[in-house]
């Protein structure tokens, strides 16, 4: 059994190939051929919560099971099976893990609905997320300007000077006129104005994946043409966006969505995350890591 690092799993993790993985999990979902189980929550009363969220693609079946509190941080591990044996067969550390695989969710997103001559990205947030968003989206659009905005100006410029953007002063400046958007915040409330929003436009939301939190409006969410999400099931429990809103007339499971752009339309992907994602990410690291002799026995 190997143990994976933080370090391996970026090296050998490239963002284009995880847009690539992103595709064949969610084919297999819609063929019947993977498998995901909602995140699961153990709250204590320390304010430590435990989630985990398991999966099955391929060859493999996994978990990802991470421990959060508010005043001490997060700590992410990915356990890897093998699905004809239940042979254990590597242990990843998984924060970088779950960071590539939701930019590249968010990636597939935009291949199958954005314009393919996008040529503006509009981003509402400055943290890790944000960053493997702006990735995600350059490895599927050949974006000219990405704009950048957060309520936190020294981690905007620090952003947008890292990967080539333009920190703008206000949420509108970043949206309006945008052919993408991404919102990847902690907000509890919108984070954008519908109005701002073009017909056109795709919009991906990932910031919230708790029933009491949102990011976009109600009147963006229901008049949208589409609205996907990675599961309708694990969505009515912890997409908060959908749920405060009561709007599900125009969601539709991104397995079952068809590539294709209409300039008449506004499209969003309400991303909350899977746990086959982690299990189709998961595995590539390990049999990359397998080839090149990457990562260490865990035991003997």
């Amino acid at each position: 059994m190997l143990f994976l690092s933080e370090s391996d799993v970026r090296s050998l993790l490239p963002m284009s190939e995880c847009v690539r993985l992103m595709r064949s999990a969610f084919e297999a979902l819609h063929s019947g051929a993977a498998q995901s189980q909602p995140r699961r929550r153990l709250m204590l009363s320390t304010g430590s919560v435990l989630h985990s969220m398991a999966g099955a693609h391929g060859d493999y079946f996994g978990t990802k099971f991470y421990a959060t509190n508010p005043k001490h941080g997060a700590h992410f591990l990915f356990a890897l099976y093998d699905a004809h044996t239940a042979e254990p067969l590597a242990l990843l550390e998984a924060n970088y893990l779950g960071q590539i695989r939701t930019g590249a969710a968010s990636g597939y997103a935009t291949d199958l609905m954005s314009n393919p001559d996008a040529q503006i990205l509009g981003v509402i947030g400055s943290g890790f997320q944000a960053r493997s968003q702006i990735e995600a989206v350059r490895a599927v659009r050949n974006v000219s300007e990405v704009r950048v905005w957060s309520r936190n100006a020294d981690k905007v410029k620090r952003l947008a000077d890292d990967v080539g953007a333009t920190a703008v002063n206000s949420a509108e400046a970043a949206v309006r006129g945008a052919d993408i958007i991404v919102t990847a915040t902690n907000a509890k409330d919108p984070v954008l104005e519908s109005g701002w929003v073009y017909r056109g436009a795709h919009v991906n939301a990932i910031g919230s994946n708790i029933a009491s939190r949102r990011e976009l409006p109600d009147d963006l969410l229901r008049t949208a043409d589409v609205v996907a999400v990675d599961s309708l099931e694990q969505a009515r429990i912890e997409a908060g966006d959908l749920i405060l809103s009561d709007s599900w007339a125009n969601v539709v499971e991104l397995k079952d969505v068809r590539a294709g752009y209409d300039p008449a339309r506004i499209t969003v992907f309400k991303s909350v995350g899977l746990g086959v994602e982690d299990v189709a990410a998961g595995a590539y690291v390990y049999e990359q890591a397998k080839r090149s002799g990457k990562g260490r026995p865990l035991y003997s």
